[in-house]
């Protein structure tokens, strides 16, 4: 009589489609008999900060929450360039920390208390006896903090990933926490009027950053709890000569250059979503809108996210080449609407627009998560997060300077740049190494 399997290893099969051949690629053979229990928990990882950077978003809550205190308009425009590139920069010179340490989970460990302490801090801002401007620059130092934890966990997570979860596995788990946390920020989102106090109450944007810290404190635990196998420490040395040795990939190793140049190009993605609720602002000029646009996002995760993984375990480049293209024809699409005044609802104009944009976010941001750990080795997957991000960080920095500035001039111009820029993604996502069955 054959042996009933554990629960979590018949789970994991029915999500991932192994049944009985058990998939152990590029990992060690160590982690195989743990593949099951690793994947549920890093999926409980993924979705718990996935719906904490939903819960105490830098677009959304991050300047609200400046904006109550009277901030200066410079923090409160800087807000969203300084999460991403504060999350990013850093990870160049404490890679070759990270990859002196055998057991990487203890780093994602630091990272994720670091976090969740980080956005108690902002919580606590909004009680404590200070001035608004002392406030204003409390809750400002907490962000520079959660971004750089923000770093140590990225560059952690994706070598734990490596190590513990097999190729052709990975962009199923971020697939399926993407989509499990877009239901939830469904859920949140549907309580317009929640959304509607947010602007002038102080105790459940205190209450947004206490859940979040929660959430970031259960996924490190989840993440702590992972059956990890030690790793190469080599290349562990001077975090400035390491740094400098890294850089050199970008010249040497061409794979690499191209994912670089191609993730640049999908900055478009990300930076052309703040376009459309500008022009959306404009054209509805309706405040309580923004839960309506919050519920879209959750919808277009929850939709695309796990269909999204599994094509990412094809082929991530083809992935990455769809939603590029996709959201270039949105973009284009509605600027034609605007320019030559075609009848149609503004409505439901920008909360479609929105909704594929999201959905080609969210499928640019797993395509190049899964191929970057898939292409990279053991030796080299701490370098190649490193370098891409801190490279990435940069550009994030200065077009994000130029946007604010820009924006509120010439969105048209800005959202036409940022889709012809997609476009070109998708022309030289071909050029990218076929990790995976592509």
């Amino acid at each position: 009589m054959q042996k009933a399997k554990p629960a979590t290893t018949a789970l994991y099969d029915l999500i991932t489609g192994d049944e009985d051949a058990r998939v152990c690629k590029d990992i060690p053979d160590e982690s195989c008999k743990h593949q099951p229990v690793n994947f549920f928990l890093h999926l409980l990882g993924n979705f718990f900060t996935k719906l904490a950077d939903e819960i105490a978003s830098a677009r959304l809550v991050f300047p609200w929450v400046l904006g109550l205190l009277g901030a200066p308009m410079l923090l409160v425009s800087l807000a969203v360039p300084i999460r991403e590139s504060g999350v990013l920069l850093p990870q160049l010179f404490i890679a070759a920390k990270i990859r002196a340490i055998a057991l990487r989970k203890y780093v994602w460990l630091f990272g994720g208390l670091l976090s969740g302490f980080a956005l108690w801090a902002c919580g606590f801002a909004l009680f404590l006896d200070l001035t608004a401007e002392n406030a204003s620059w409390l809750v400002f130092a907490a962000l520079l903090v959660f971004s750089f934890a923000r770093g140590i966990c990225s560059v952690a997570a994706k070598d734990v990933l490596g190590k513990t979860v097999s190729k052709s596995r990975r962009g199923t788990l971020m697939g399926l926490a993407t989509s499990v946390s877009g239901l939830f920020t469904l859920l949140l989102g549907l309580n317009l009027g929640f959304y509607n106090q947010i602007k002038n109450n102080e105790l459940i944007l205190a209450s947004l950053f206490g859940i979040a810290g929660l959430c970031w404190i259960v996924a490190s635990f989840a993440i702590w709890a992972i059956r990890e196998e030690p790793g190469a420490t080599a290349g562990g040395g001077n975090a400035g000569i390491e740094a400098l040795k890294s850089l050199r990939l970008l010249k040497d190793d061409k794979p690499f250059r191209n994912f670089v140049i191609v993730r640049t190009l999908l900055l478009s993605v990300s930076l052309g979503a703040p376009m459309l609720i500008i022009l959306a602002q404009d054209a509805l000029g309706n405040a309580a809108l923004i839960g309506l646009f919050l519920i879209v996002s959750g919808l277009a995760n929850t939709a695309s996210g796990y269909l999204w993984g599994r094509l990412a375990d094809y082929s991530s480049r083809t992935l990455m080449a769809i939603a590029s293209a996709i959201n270039a024809a949105v973009g284009i699409a509605v600027l034609l609407v605007l320019q030559f005044e075609i009848e149609f609802s503004a409505l439901v104009l920008f909360t479609g627009a929105y909704f594929l944009t999201s959905v080609c976010l969210a499928g640019v941001r797993l395509g190049r998560k899964t191929l970057l750990v898939d292409m990279a080795t053991a030796e080299t997957r701490s370098a190649y997060v490193a370098v891409s991000n801190t490279a990435i960080g940069f550009l994030i920095l200065i077009v994000g300077a130029v946007v604010s500035l820009l924006a509120g001039q010439n969105t048209h111009a800005m959202l036409w740049t940022f889709s012809v820029l997609s476009a070109l993604a998708c022309v030289l996502c071909p050029l990218l190494l076929p990790a995976q069955r592509a």
